[in-house]
């Protein structure tokens, strides 16, 4: 259980942060960098759960996603390790990646297949829900990159955010009028 009592703590003022493993390090460490991005697009998917409005099984959807992405987060600041803490670390698992594709499965089941790609837009719940995929893409691909840095991670990290971009953009589709009212890239067109 987590318990806030204090918020600031100064121990940032210089430029450090802990890690989950209480390790500190840069305020910019690639990690950090990355489960900063991981914040952001939670916190961009609370913003377009408010423009749901009508559409409660999508919110019950990103409801259950944003306290993933904390899951996420908190697998991200607590580095694998050879001696591992005194706790179990909370990190993300397959079957969390599973639920997202059954839920991706199950929106696009009802969508019409695309023939051109889509602008990002439509309804105001359509774009905002696009913004969330294109930060978690960004998210993507930090993590992507601290793989590729040989930094060892839980590989379910970086396929959950792989497959919640994809959700992502089929809840846009589905909130755009199930995909009615996508606004379908033109290419050449102001030639």
């Amino acid at each position: 259980m987590v318990r806030l009592t204090k918020i600031y703590t100064r121990t940032g003022d210089a430029g450090t942060t802990r890690l989950g493993d209480m390790s500190q390090t840069v305020k910019h460490d690639p990690r950090v960098d990355a489960y900063g991005d991981v914040d952001e697009a939670n916190s961009s998917i609370g913003l377009a759960r408010t423009a749901l409005g009508s559409q409660p099984a999508l919110d019950a959807v990103l409801a259950r996603i944003q306290n993933d992405l904390f899951d996420l987060g908190a697998d991200l600041c607590v580095p694998e390790s050879d001696t591992p803490p005194d706790w179990e670390p909370l990190r993300v698992t397959d079957a969390q990646v599973t639920w997202l594709e059954g839920e991706i499965d199950a929106l696009n089941a009802k969508l019409e297949p695309l023939n051109s790609f889509i602008l990002p837009g439509g309804g105001e719940a359509a774009a905002r829900l696009h913004l969330s995929r294109t930060i978690c893409r960004r998210a993507e691909r930090k993590v992507s990159a601290l793989v590729a840095n040989g930094t060892t991670l839980n590989p379910a990290v970086l396929k959950y955010l792989n497959r919640l971009s994809d959700l992502l953009f089929v809840m846009a589709r589905t909130a755009n009028d199930e995909g009615r009212a996508d606004v379908l890239w033109v290419p050449g067109k102001d030639r």
